[in-house]
């Protein structure tokens, strides 16, 4: 036998914890947060935002690992916060913590390219799980909410799925883009030629159709469907 001893056992690495951006316009939801997860030994809190712009100017100055990231912002959505942060640090980790079950905001967050999404009503162990897989590189949805996906991807697959925008007018396809881009009543009815109170009768049309709580759900709704059926050409006659 040799006489060489076996090298030491060592213990292997200790993973970094970490760094975590919480973004939350509730001061006191974000304090109870980085207070919640900057006890645990995985996670370091490295700022606090409670706007779109701190939090783009918190992740220069970090470059956290996971921004955990509230879905209404007061200067900004959630979703656009989310593409500018990835726009500018393609390596960092989107996680949505949200109060909102809505389809459009579950799939605008896909979109946006977030890695998870969690209900601000579901227990905390969720919210560890959900970092702790996106740390590992993995992506974590909430159950309540990748169940409405699987509805919507099996709706499309079996064909039986149908764009609420093939129910819009001529006019109302008119419309639509214009409320998307953030214009009011007034600019609109000026654009189209009508007076402002038939554009809100159009507005609140659209809404119903669409299935729509308020108008600033209509550019998460244009940008996550197919696009909207063209409005038709008016044809012209020769004399």
């Amino acid at each position: 036998m040799s006489d060489l001893a076996a090298p030491p056992l060592t213990a292997p690495p200790i993973a970094p914890p970490l760094r975590l951006l919480v973004v939350d316009d509730h001061e006191v939801v974000r304090l109870g947060l980085i207070a919640f997860l900057d006890r645990r030994e995985q996670y370091q809190v490295v700022a606090g935002a409670g706007t779109c712009a701190e939090a783009l100017a918190q992740a220069r100055r970090f470059l956290p690992d996971i921004v955990l990231l509230d879905i209404q912002l007061p200067d900004a959505s959630g979703i656009e916060a989310c593409q500018l942060l990835r726009d500018e640090f393609p390596d960092i980790r989107v996680v949505f913590l949200t109060s909102s079950p809505d389809e459009l905001d579950v799939f605008a967050a896909i979109a946006s390219g977030a890695r998870g999404y969690v209900l601000k009503q579901t227990r905390s162990a969720q919210l560890v799980r959900t970092l702790d897989a996106v740390g590992r590189g993995e992506s974590l949805f909430d159950t309540a909410v990748t169940g409405m996906v699987l509805q919507r991807v099996r709706r499309i697959a079996g064909g039986t799925y149908q764009d609420e925008a093939t129910t819009l007018t001529v006019r109302e396809r008119e419309i639509l883009p214009l409320i998307a881009a953030g214009h009011t009543n007034r600019e609109i009815a000026a654009a189209v030629f009508l007076s402002d109170k038939t554009v809100k009768n159009y507005v609140s049309s659209i809404l119903a159709k669409l299935g729509l709580d308020r108008r600033a759900q209509v550019p998460t709704y244009v940008a996550t469907h197919d696009p909207v059926p063209p409005v038709p050409q008016r044809r012209t006659t020769g004399r």
